[in-house]
């Protein structure tokens, strides 16, 4: 299957998270900005899809993360983010969202384990309240301190911010 393959609207999305119940298989859902791919969100995503039977990542379009990020953000089109988390092996399907919460996404796929990354107190996880109440389980996964799309652009910054002459270095 091709990366592009794996992108769906959020109607497909529907219909294979329905299947994939009536086939009894455990529907794991994440959700973020994934603006730059980097090991913090490998290793999440690797341990996400090790909770059930199918990954489904939605990815918050540019205006979303304009609203959470600051108008410097995103660095990469929704369309780049979604085909580089679709290449990952561990991710079965991505989709993308407007709103800046995953809240109706969540409510509209009904998935069987909602996860997180450790920055995330499962008390504070947005969506939470629907997959408890269905039985389903929410999990907060392990954190990588430095591993952050904040962090690599701090050092990227430092290390080839404006030089003299107005010149990016390189």
């Amino acid at each position: 299957m091709n990366a592009s393959d794996k992108i769906l609207s959020i109607d497909q999305l529907e219909k294979v998270c329905s299947l994939a119940r009536e086939r009894r298989q455990h529907v794991v859902f994440t959700n973020g900005c994934f603006d730059l791919l980097h090991i913090g969100h490998v290793r999440y995503l690797e341990a996400a899809r090790n909770l059930g039977d199918l990954l489904v990542v939605a990815v918050n379009s540019d205006s979303s993360v304009r609203v959470i990020k600051g108008e410097k953000r995103p660095i990469n089109s929704e369309a780049d983010r979604m085909e580089t988390l679709a290449a990952v092996e561990s991710v079965d399907f991505v989709t993308l969202f407007h709103d800046p919460d995953p809240y109706r996404i969540i409510s509209e796929l009904q998935p069987d384990v909602l996860v997180k990354g450790g920055d995330w107190p499962i008390e504070k996880i947005i969506g939470r309240e629907i997959v408890e109440n269905r039985g389903g389980q929410v999990i907060s996964v392990g954190y990588i301190e430095g591993a952050s799309t904040t962090g690599i652009i701090e050092r990227i910054l430092k290390f080839y911010g404006k030089k003299e002459g107005g010149k990016v270095g390189g």
